[in-house]
């Protein structure tokens, strides 16, 4: 890992942050086909620095994830810090590196939603399971 400073894991995952970062991006269970990276925002309110696991598709060299929330009716938790706060932190594999976090704008977001989607089916039902639009994040290196 690079030496960026490892920020906790948010709430409820710390069983997939710390497998995450033991073996260098790779997890069981529920994860285990999924490509996973770590997304660390500053909270809105609190400023403390949380990682969640999130899965994402690779694009370019831009990686992209979606704040499904599993369906529930409101954004995730991390989706509000990011937007206050767009400047995060990125691990992938055993690399950490800072990246900003850009909300796709409606002429981008439906095709990187069926992308996304596509690779992650759970994704789509996600996406009937609400009436909000979920949002697609791009995270770009800086």
């Amino acid at each position: 890992m690079t030496t960026h400073e490892q920020a906790p894991p948010s709430r409820d995952q710390e069983r997939v942050v710390t497998e995450f970062r033991a073996q260098g991006g790779i997890v069981g269970g529920y994860h285990a086909t999924m490509d996973l990276l770590l997304l660390t925002t500053t909270g809105a309110r609190t400023g403390q620095r949380r990682a969640v696991p999130l899965t994402y598709l690779p694009d370019g060299d831009r990686y992209i994830v979606t704040a499904g929330n599993a369906g529930r009716d409101r954004h995730p938790a991390w989706y509000h810090n990011l937007a206050a706060n767009p400047d995060v932190t990125v691990e992938v594999g055993s690399e950490a590196f800072p990246a900003v976090a850009d909300i796709a704008d409606e002429a981008e977001r439906p095709a990187l939603y069926a992308r996304f989607a596509a690779a992650y089916p759970q994704a789509g039902d996600y996406q009937e399971r609400t009436s909000r639009p979920i949002p697609v994040v791009i995270l770009s290196r800086r």
